[in-house]
C-alpha cells in the first residue's frame, strides 16, 4: 500500500507547476512590477565624486558638480562598458544598449555624457540620452549642504532614527522612503515595459546556476541607468522584491558598475561595485565615499 502523504504533495506540485507556465501566478522571488517574461539586463552606474562628497557634505537632490577625479570616473566607466567581454568579463550582452537613462541632476547628467562619449569613441552605437526624474536622488531637505556634523548638531535625532530606520525617520523637509518608491517604481515599470516591448519571451525552464551551457541567450536587451546611491537601494529593493526596510542592505560607490539580470520576470543581483575599470588612484576615494555612505549621507 502506498503512501498517500508522500503523493499528495506531488501532484499538488505539479498543478502548480501548470498554473505557473499558464501565468496565473508569479514564480518565486519575482517582483510584480517586472513583465512575467522578461530576459533583460540592467546595468547600474554611480555618478563620480563631486566638490560635496570631497567636503563631506550631504547632497541630496542639490546640484554638486563633478570633481576631475569624477569625471575620469565616468570616462573610465565608459571605456569599461565599451569592451564588456574584456577581462574580467562584464554580466552584460556585448550589443549596443537599449536605452540609457539617467537622473535629471548634474552630476549625473554629466557622469552620462562622459561615459556615452568614451563608448562612442570606442566605435559603440548608444541611444540618446534621456532624463528620467525618477531615477533623482532622495531629496534630504534641510540637511543638504551641510556637513555630517553640522547635522548631528542640529537634526542629532532624526539622523539617527534615518540611520538606523530609514522608514520612519527622513530629513526634515525632504523625502520619505515611501515617496521615493512610488516615484522610483513608476520610472522603473516604464523602462522595463519598452524593454519587453517586442522582445523575445523569456522562461524559466532553463538552468538557473552559472556556469551550465544554454543558461542564457546572451541577445537579452541591456539597459544603462545612471544615477546616485540613495536611488540603488531603493531600485536594488524593489527589483528583488525585498521591503524598504532593507534599504541599507546595499551600497555603491562612486563610479562602479552593478548589473541586475532579470531572467522570465525574476530579478538576479549579478555584480555589486566592480571598480576594476577606476584606476588606482581613485580607489581610495571609492571606499572613502562608501564609508560615507554607511553613515547616511546621499
Amino acid at each position: 500500500m502506498g503512501n498517500p502523504g508522500r503523493h499528495g504533495p506531488l501532484k499538488s506540485t505539479l498543478r502548480d507547476a501548470e498554473r505557473l507556465r499558464a501565468g496565473e501566478t508569479r514564480p518565486s522571488g519575482a517582483a510584480p512590477l517586472i513583465p512575467a517574461d522578461l530576459d533583460a539586463v540592467l546595468v547600474l552606474l554611480r555618478h563620480g565624486q563631486t566638490q560635496f562628497i570631497v567636503e563631506n557634505r550631504f547632497q541630496g537632490a542639490m546640484e554638486a558638480p563633478l570633481t576631475a577625479l569624477g569625471e575620469q570616473q565616468a570616462r573610465q566607466a565608459g571605456r569599461r562598458l565599451a569592451e564588456p567581454r574584456a577581462k574580467p568579463a562584464l554580466p552584460i550582452p556585448d550589443a549596443p544598449p537599449f536605452a540609457i537613462v539617467h537622473s535629471p541632476l548634474g552630476r549625473a547628467r554629466r557622469t552620462a555624457e562622459l561615459t556615452v562619449a568614451e563608448m562612442v569613441a570606442a566605435g559603440r552605437t548608444v541611444p540618446p540620452l534621456r532624463s528620467d526624474p525618477g531615477f533623482s536622488e532622495i531629496a534630504q531637505g534641510a540637511w543638504e549642504g551641510l556637513t555630517d556634523a553640522q547635522i548631528a548638531a542640529r537634526f542629532g535625532d532624526s539622523l539617527a532614527g534615518w540611520r538606523r530606520w530609514p522608514t520612519r525617520f527622513h530629513a526634515p523637509g525632504g523625502e520619505t522612503l515611501e515617496q521615493v518608491f512610488t516615484r522610483a517604481e513608476k520610472a522603473l515599470s516604464t523602462l522595463l515595459a519598452e524593454m519587453a516591448d517586442g522582445a523575445a519571451p523569456g522562461t524559466m525552464d532553463r538552468h538557473q546556476v552559472l556556469g551550465y551551457p544554454g543558461r542564457s541567450s546572451g541577445n537579452e536587451r541591456w539597459s544603462l541607468i545612471v544615477a546616485h546611491g540613495g536611488i540603488f537601494r531603493v531600485l536594488a529593493c524593489i527589483l528583488l522584491g525585498l521591503p524598504p526596510d532593507h534599504f541599507w542592505n546595499f551600497d555603491f560607490g562612486l563610479g562602479t558598475i552593478s548589473v541586475v539580470e532579470i531572467r522570465a520576470g525574476r530579478a538576479v543581483l549579478r555584480a555589486l561595485n566592480l571598480d576594476s575599470h577606476l584606476s588606482p588612484s581613485a580607489e581610495p576615494t571609492v571606499e572613502e565615499s562608501s564609508q560615507r555612505d554607511a553613515g547616511g549621507a546621499l
